[in-house]
């Protein structure tokens, strides 16, 4: 049995984003791993994900993905409680909500355990989530 092909998503409004931040919910991020790239106007987070479908179709084992998430069109990025001179910290994504301020344009916050947050000012809502393959460091072969 082949794996299953890599998830691609891309959020373009409040509603597709709700599908993203279900992917995303409970994945770990490490704060060296959220690259604000402001001459580009672009944020990319790395992430490892749950894979929620295996999880839910009642796959043997939860199974973890690397992915990456991200953000175009950015003008602004403020983060709260994200300490970035500590790249070995571990943050939790609970969700990722859209907040539309002056239509198409608005705020995606990015909201982590223990009120860490990260707020994106954006022109217009553009997010993509990428799998990048499985993570199998430090898992043993069988």
């Amino acid at each position: 049995m082949s794996p299953p092909a890599p998830l691609k998503l891309i959020a373009l409004d409040a509603e597709d984003l709700a599908v993203i931040s279900a992917h995303v919910q409970d994945a770990r991020v490490q704060p060296a791993d959220i690259v604000w790239r402001q001459d580009e106007k672009r944020l990319v987070v790395g992430l490892n994900r749950l894979d929620w479908e295996q999880t839910l179709s009642g796959g043997a084992c939860s199974r973890q993905l690397i992915a990456a998430l991200r953000f175009d069109r950015v003008l602004a990025c403020k983060s709260r409680n994200i300490d970035l001179e500590a790249p070995e910290g571990t943050l939790e994504l609970l969700g990722i909500e859209f907040y539309a301020s002056d239509p198409p344009g608005g705020s995606a916050l990015l909201m982590f355990g223990q009120g860490a947050a990260l707020r994106l000012d954006v022109e217009c809502l553009e997010c993509e989530l990428t799998d990048l393959g499985t993570d199998d460091l430090g898992v043993a072969a069988g």
